[in-house]
């Protein structure tokens, strides 16, 4: 055989062993064989030794061929140079390269270097390579700067991302694939996504790289639809295109839409792999399908024939989330091996249901197998102990993080502060954050909302003030609190705030904002906010819609809240409730019950918010026969056990309709305790009704419930005055008077100009008081000339006698143009006198008048009363 003929079989078995066989055995015996054969000398063949055993992981017998080397060559030293890079064995790797002569030094090996560093976790000496790099060539390829580029995404610099890519350019190497390549991915994860753009849009013919690097870059800047639309731009994709898209979809909980992409995926015939089942199990346990889950699971058995660590976490973390405990434990039990996350799935399936001793049982069998305790078991076993039952055990787990040294994990310390905030001691949980050696924007938000679970708003704001950094979570946790503790004035302010900052708001802001506009009544505020959400494409979001619907039917806008009902594809249970609960606080009773049977029509479950809407609606249309089958309905079909609030809308509905008696007789039989909602109601019916006697005694039993409330003793005390009873009237006075009783007074307010002006009974701080009395004056002279009302005040006095919800409607007459309603909202009932006179305000004018008192609706045009309410 000829030496070149011998050369090319060594030259084959090399290659052979070093890419598929990876023997060490077998290249042990092939370089025994070249060295019998005598042409261990040839340097051809030393070289493809070297790669063979660095192949192999014979990293000491490559350098020892290495030494025994001769006549050495560049391949041969960078050759030498992968094997030790490729192992992770950097100092060594360095010390050859500081030996390595500078004149066999090209791009290859200062490539090797920098890639190297970047690949075992030393970036920034990536970097001072290829500084040394500039210094030591004049000319180089475009390698060294891909490797430099990916060092730099590492560190996420942006200054060094912006001088290597001026580097670039000056060398003329941007039109190089590599190149472009890096520079969108070093951006991308540098953060400065809108550059990565700039740099996709100049490429002519971007690689299929660069499209799954930017469909990664446009779901971090736009959303995850934009990233699906530049997928379906793609002129080629591959697996890593779908696997992109899909976890996009994952990790922004869009479920649907992901196992839509996973089932497109496979029909177009590309194979998943781990990567893929683990965001589609994902997808899977945020939006609780089980079938689907299921169904993955028999695929990953007929198709992978195992369940590795990797995918039996994913399983374990599925079926826990779909509240499948017991197949949960069954796939963790038939794991070869547990690590640390399938122990923390199943640790933290446990805790989502409440069983927080089994998942301190299963925490200690963990400790036992001597599995490696990681900072995201512990906070996740935190996370189980927050809260009065599991404390001491929390203070226990926190001596433990402080002596394993796990304190200083930001996932570990965020949850100790999660922990004694829901304890309820904010001071042991500010004291825990102040002695965190790292704080992030979660530490900052978890300790505000601390100071939240306990009232502290001032605190809480105090926090976010002084917060470094901000995002969409944290602003929306203070606008949360706000709206939670009534503060709806200060939580608008807030969201006017966080839109001057150019937060980009989420579907949670969007529901929140609308939530205290609700509050608050402030349709022309509450219409721009529904506008961002339009021009976020969040409107559509059902707890959007939901917030929406509840905005508008506060503020009158029945219409408006039946057409975003109408336009929500998905309905949920709390979409139905709003809309029935619109309907009933706006009087249209037939309304709320066409509503509840459309919903159990679709088989969605009412719930007791449903009946309390459902009961106020048949109460406020007087329809007796049906309140008391759909009182009878709850318990018996859907087996809901009626709470303080149903009995006081049977109470409500029983009284109005003069059956007095049966009222009376549904309160002496509940299961419970009447509240004072309950007497409240049955004392209002007496007023209707004028029984004085019954009246007492539903005052008598609101008195014990809450002593120190002027309600009862007011209605009480005008039951007595509408009957002729003045000693009685007398006594109560004298009786609020020892008892240091005082009425609380009523407001009215009306939103003029994105102001809201508010009144009181007698007002005159009003800056327009004068011109609001004259021009009551007016309306009352129109009023009585009507002949359907004789004032009982005379002409001199009356504007010392005038209510604060005639004021506000007086206010909105010389306000308001013609064309507009004029919406009056009211902390109390509206009194008998008021109501009629309001009902003439809109006969006299015709003009359209809404009275909001309460939660209730009365509109009002050419004197007509549309909720048909009982007065």
């Amino acid at each position: 055989m000829s030496y070149m003929q011998l050369s090319q079989k060594f030259y084959d078995a090399f290659k052979y062993c070093g890419s598929s066989l990876k023997s060490p055995h077998v290249a042990r015996k092939l370089h025994a064989q070249l060295i019998l054969s005598g042409l261990d000398a040839s340097l051809f063949l030393l070289n493809n030794l070297l790669h063979m055993y660095s192949n192999c992981s014979l990293v000491d017998d490559a350098f020892h061929v290495f030494r025994e080397a001769n006549h050495a060559n560049i391949f041969t030293w960078n050759t030498m140079l992968h094997a030790f890079v490729h192992s992770g064995r950097m100092m060594e790797a360095q010390n050859l390269f500081d030996e390595m002569p500078l004149r066999l030094r090209d791009s290859i090996s200062w490539t090797t270097m920098i890639s190297g560093y970047c690949q075992n976790g030393l970036p920034q000496h990536s970097i001072k390579t290829f500084t040394s790099m500039l210094r030591d060539i004049q000319n180089c390829d475009p390698f060294p700067y891909t490797g430099t580029m990916k060092a730099c995404g590492c560190l996420a610099s942006t200054r060094l991302a912006l001088q290597l890519h001026a580097h670039v350019l000056k060398l003329h190497f941007g039109t190089q694939t590599c190149i472009q390549n890096s520079l969108v991915d070093m951006y991308i994860k540098c953060g400065e996504l809108s550059s990565a753009e700039t740099v996709f849009l100049n490429i002519e013919n971007p690689s299929l790289f660069c499209w799954n690097s930017m469909i990664y870059g446009y779901s971090q800047l736009f959303g995850p639809y934009e990233a699906l639309h530049a997928f379906n731009q793609m002129p080629e994709r591959d697996n890593v295109s779908w696997n992109t898209l899909i976890s996009v979809f994952s990790q922004h909980g869009l479920g649907v839409h992901c196992l839509s992409m996973f089932v497109e995926m496979c029909n177009l015939g590309f194979r998943p792999n781990f990567m893929t089942y683990g965001s589609v199990l994902s997808a899977c346990a945020s939006i609780s399908d089980l079938e689907w889950g299921a169904h993955l699971h028999a695929r990953i058995l007929r198709m992978e024939h195992r369940l590795d660590a990797f995918l039996g976490s994913g399983l374990i973390d599925m079926y826990a989330k779909c509240g499948c405990l017991g197949l949960a434990r069954l796939v963790f039990n038939s794991l070869g091996e547990h690590n640390q996350v399938s122990w923390t799935c199943l640790i933290a399936g446990m805790a989502q249901f409440g069983l927080g001793d089994d998942a301190l049982a299963l925490f200690n069998q963990m400790r036992q197998a001597s599995v490696v305790l990681d900072d995201f078991t512990l906070a996740t076993i935190l996370g189980v102990c927050s809260g009065q039952s599991y404390a001491s055990t929390g203070e226990l787990l926190h001596g433990y993080a402080i002596k394993s040294g796990m304190y200083s994990s930001l996932p570990v310390g965020n949850s100790i502060i999660t922990l004694y905030a829901r304890c309820g001691d904010t001071e042991k949980a500010s004291l825990a954050f102040r002695l965190m050696p790292l704080r992030d924007t979660i530490s900052w938000t978890a300790m505000m909302t601390a100071f939240s679970q306990n009232g502290d708003i001032d605190r809480a704001r105090q926090c976010f003030d002084i917060m470094p950094e901000r995002n969409v979570i944290t602003w929306n946790s203070m606008l949360s609190t706000y709206i939670q503790h009534g503060f709806s004035e200060e939580g608008i302010k807030l969201y006017v705030l966080m839109r001057s900052k150019a937060v980009k708001p989420d579907w949670i802001s969007f529901a929140t904002s609308v939530r205290a506009c609700a509050d608050l009544a402030i349709i022309k505020l509450g219409t721009q906010i529904v506008s961002h959400a339009i021009k976020f494409g969040l409107s559509s979001d059902v707890s959007v819609a939901n917030s929406i619907i509840t905005m508008y039917s506060r503020c009158g806008q029945i219409k408006e809240a039946q057409q975003v009902f109408d336009s929500i594809h998905m309905k949920n249970l709390i979409s139905w409730n709003a809309m029935m609960t619109a309907y009933a606080q706006n009087g249209l009773g037939k309304k709320v019950m066409e509503t509840f049977e459309d919903m159990l029509r679709t088989e969605c479950k009412p719930d007791h918010i449903s009946y309390v809407a459902v009961l106020s609606g048949c109460s406020h249309m007087g329809l007796v026969v049906e309140g008391k089958h759909y009182f009878d309905s709850m318990t018996q079909v859907f087996d809901i056990s009626p709470t303080n609030e149903h009995f006081a809308c049977m109470v409500d509905l029983l009284g109005r309709a003069g059956l007095l008696e049966q009222a009376r007789n549904l309160i002496d039989g509940m299961p419970f305790k009447p509240n004072a909602i309950v007497w409240g109601a049955l004392l209002g019916a007496c007023g209707i009704h004028h029984d004085s006697r019954l009246a007492e005694t539903a005052a008598k039993k609101l008195m014990e419930l809450n002593d120190e409330d002027s309600g009862g003793y007011v209605l009480l005390a005008n039951i007595y005055t509408e009957s002729g009873e003045l000693e009685n009237v007398a006594h109560m006075r004298k009786l609020m008077k020892a008892k240091g009783i005082r009425k609380s007074p009523g407001c009215s307010w009306i939103e003029v100009d994105n102001r809201v002006h508010v009144f009181t009974v007698d007002d005159t701080s009003h800056p327009q008081i004068k011109e609001i009395y004259i021009k009551l004056e007016e309306m009352m002279k129109k009023v009585e000339d009507t002949g359907r009302y004789v004032s009982v005040v005379s002409s001199a006095n009356r504007s010392q006698k005038y209510h604060s919800e005639k004021l506000a409607f007086a206010f909105g007459l010389l306000s308001l143009p013609s064309w507009m309603p004029i919406q009056v909202m009211k902390n109390i009932r509206v009194c008998n006198d008021c109501h009629l006179v309001i009902k003439l305000f809109s006969l006299v004018t015709s003009r359209e008048l809404i009275m909001r008192d309460g939660y209730r609706f009365h509109h009002f045009k050419d004197g007509f009363c549309s909720c048909r309410d009982y007065w």
